[in-house]
């Protein structure tokens, strides 16, 4: 190994938060590092900070600078979180995507869904495969989690090997997917000389007892749902082909047909099926055959965990959903954990259902939802078998990756708190920092890509917090007034304090000020502006009390 060669490591998204997984490795000369990415996710938005916004991914411009040392992108698991990004952000990197067979099918469909070329895709088997990409092999290693086929790299690098463990959990019964297979890590951790650098999952890394695995859920659910009378109705994270699998094979067990409902959930069992990962799903039965059925015969398996507002469970707390309704007697299940931000919106749904008569049942403290997330026990066997000589939590926010450094330092190892944009060199024995990349957000808006501080939506943000008024005037060839200035508001109350109309409040303000301005301000139209923006929000600050968006228009005949 030369001495002038380094590996490094770049989060840029993913490290400081929970979401929008996107994680760079370097290997080489000093900034001209052969680079490596792994996972595109996104997160999502809320109406508070990022109002109108469709979907939230990391800011890459460090990555697409660089794009021409790329060797390729890989993606752990088919999670939005980890995947979502892929058509959009794409086209920015271009640079061949691995990934194993149920993850390149939603990677497909990503890519698809933006019109990008599907050939860049290449389907990996798991370890002992190994993919080269420049200085680094790769390989996948299979973990449990919360969707089929997640997977752990191993990235062997000429300094020493990392694991990257993405998201997991110490689980021997997934019910769907390859359980954690604890002599394979086992033989991770001893080949060679060993594990230099462990970048790790920290989502769970406050709850103190082991977890649990998926299997323990199918006798309660399975008692649960035998026990209602009505229609029950289950919701679950769609991508929760196991937890589906539970939720309908007890619902079958009940003597109860069973329809799916939420393109989510249903684009994931297609994709489990046609790659194989799902070979036993119970009959299912479409939406205008469940409207025939007795409601004591009838379950729903519904998307919406998270109180999404177009998804299929808030539909029915609104009312019809495909002709099914919900009725006093059913029941609702929220076989889910509520994602912090999300809880109003859950809420909201309770509350709708309560108001029909519907008993809604929630998780119950793990009794029928457990956590795709390792707990804090399993980090530490995790730590303990693999022996790493560096830390690296990530997969969290600052205070996770913070306990969990915590916990690396305390088993002896050398462990850095590295949010996203901060470039660690993992060359040594301690990681070090080297060097701040600016990082931000990038939004979907509508159908456009733009950066975070672009304007837009703080634009946006400010009209809605204080409204909105359209100003204009005319000057004529001489420059001077045509006619009045004359005021459009949007978001205001029409009656102002003085109970006068604040639409003529202004007005008549503006119109003194045109009838009073000297030539130079009239002939000058920053002057103007700055002017007519200033007692606009002057106005509706005494009348209404808000300082609304101002936007000036001023129109000057021109002699012919």
């Amino acid at each position: 190994m030369s001495t002038k060669d380094r590996l490094i490591y770049l989060p840029l998204g993913g490290a400081g938060e929970i979401g929008m997984n996107c994680y760079v490795f370097g290997y080489g000369p000093e900034g001209k590092e052969r680079l490596i990415v792994v996972d595109l996710g996104v997160t999502f938005p809320d109406m508070d900070g990022s109002p109108g916004v469709d979907l939230i991914m990391p800011d890459i411009t460090w990555a697409a600078e660089n794009a021409d040392r790329i060797e390729a992108i890989f993606i752990t698991h088919a999670h939005e979180d980890h995947v979502g990004a892929l058509g959009h952000l794409w086209p920015r990197l271009k640079a061949p995507v691995y990934a194993r067979a149920f993850t390149a099918a939603i990677a497909t469909l990503k890519m698809e869904e933006q019109g990008q070329p599907l050939d860049v895709i290449r389907i990996v088997k798991p370890r002992p495969e190994v993919v080269e990409a420049g200085p680094f092999k790769v390989q996948f290693v299979p973990v449990s989690h919360s969707i089929p086929e997640s997977s752990a790299l191993i990235i062997d690098t000429p300094a020493g090997r990392i694991v990257h463990t993405a998201d997991f959990k110490l689980d021997g019964t997934p019910i769907v997917g390859e359980p954690f297979d604890p002599e394979e890590w086992h033989r991770i951790a001893h080949e060679g000389a060993g594990v230099k650098v462990l970048t790790c999952d920290s989502t769970n890394v406050f709850s103190p007892l082991p977890g649990r695995s998926e299997a323990s859920l199918a006798g309660p659910l399975s008692e649960l749902i035998a026990a209602q009378e009505g229609m029950v109705v289950a919701t679950t994270f769609a991508s929760n082909v196991a937890r589906l699998k539970t939720l309908a094979e007890a619902g079958k067990a009940a003597g109860r047909s069973v329809c799916l409902l939420g393109r989510a959930m249903k684009k994931m069992i297609t994709a489990a099926v046609e790659t194989g990962v799902l070979t036993d799903f119970p009959s299912i039965i479409q939406p205008e055959e469940a409207v025939e059925v007795s409601r004591g015969n009838l379950m729903l398996i519904v998307t919406g965990s998270q109180g999404e507002r177009r998804a299929a469970s808030a539909q029915l707390a609104r009312g019809k959903y495909l002709g099914l309704e919900m009725k006093e007697g059913d029941t609702f299940l929220f076989s889910s954990k509520t994602i912090p931000g999300n809880e109003r919106g859950v809420i909201r749904v309770m509350n709708a259902f309560s108001e029909m008569g519907v008993d809604v049942v929630d998780d119950r403290n793990g009794l029928y939802h457990v956590s795709g997330h390792a707990n804090r026990p399993d980090l530490e066997a995790v730590h303990d078998l693999l022996a790493p000589k560096i830390l690296l939590p990530m997969h969290g926010e600052h205070r996770h990756l913070r306990e969990h450094c915590r916990i690396g330092i305390a088993r002896g190892i050398a462990a850095e708190l590295a949010v996203n944009g901060t470039m660690v060199d993992l060359t040594g024995d301690e990681p070090d920092v080297v060097e701040y990349i600016e990082t931000g957000r990038t939004y979907l808006d509508g159908s456009v890509l733009i950066g975070a501080l672009d304007g837009v939506v703080r634009d946006r943000i400010r009209m809605a917090l204080n409204g909105h008024v359209v100003a204009t005037v005319i000057l004529d060839e001489d420059e001077a007034p045509l006619g009045d200035a004359w005021v459009e508001i949007k978001g205001l109350s029409e009656t102002a304090k003085s109970a006068a109309s604040l639409v003529k409040r202004i007005e008549g303000e503006l119109n003194e000020f045109l009838d009073t301005a000297g030539a130079k301000v009239l002939r000058d139209d920053d002057k103007m502006d700055e002017a007519i923006r200033r007692i606009v929000r002057q106005v509706s600050m005494e009348e209404v009390g808000k300082k609304p968006e101002v936007t000036v228009v001023t129109s000057r005949l021109v002699a012919e």
